[in-house]
């Protein structure tokens, strides 16, 4: 009996336990983050972020649906979850004048080009938005077909999601087989923007 429980029971809870209090599994249902991911994947998060490891700009995060974004999203798989990268996090001020123009953070313009989708521009439309305390500002990196951050700022919340609906953050494509590898959050595309006390 010992050696059951050793071999097979406690195993068995390890998995499980990993799987409910640290890694999710999510497929994704849209292009909306093209070409990093693509729609039908399955992808592996930690549930580690955002708490007690601390949220980054550039990690690609899951997250409940906010307010009814999958509506516009295009799904072709059924999830009320979406996923999209982290582009402002609480205080930042978050702008684009359009037209190919670079996103700008806190005075400071990316290239993000590491990881949008080519041939598609930063943001088409213009905007400048100031994330709040609890928030977070979110693009999808297939800008032309991603009804993000941009895509609700009249939903009530200036299209920011709440931090406590990020479920985790991406790090790995699990399937299919022939696209299995890591996700790069491109962490050092942002290395140079200051960070900012968020107001309430």
């Amino acid at each position: 009996m010992r050696d059951i429980l050793l071999w097979c029971v406690l195993p068995v809870l390890v998995v499980l336990g990993l799987r409910l209090f640290v890694f999710g599994l999510y497929a994704i249902p849209s292009g909306s983050m093209e070409n990093t991911i693509m729609p039908g994947d399955r992808v592996i998060t930690t549930h580690l972020s955002p708490r007690p490891i601390a949220l980054r700009r550039g990690d690609i995060v899951v997250f409940k649906d906010p307010a009814n974004w999958l509506a516009n999203e295009g799904a072709t798989h059924n999830s009320d979850r979406l996923i999209k990268r982290l582009i402002g996090l609480p205080g930042d001020t978050v702008e684009c004048t359009g037209g190919g123009a670079p996103i700008v953070i806190n005075g400071v313009p990316i290239d993000e080009s590491a990881y949008l989708k080519p041939g598609v521009e930063p943001s088409r439309s213009a905007f400048s938005v100031t994330v709040p305390a609890g928030r977070l500002f979110v693009l999808g990196d297939n800008r032309a077909n991603s009804a993000d951050s941009r895509a609700h700022t009249n939903d009530g919340a200036q299209g920011l999601v709440p931090v406590g609906d990020v479920e985790g953050v991406t790090f790995m494509r699990y399937w299919p087989l022939n696209r299995v590898g890591w996700l790069s959050a491109h962490h050092d595309v942002f290395r140079d923007v200051p960070t900012r006390t968020p107001t309430s």
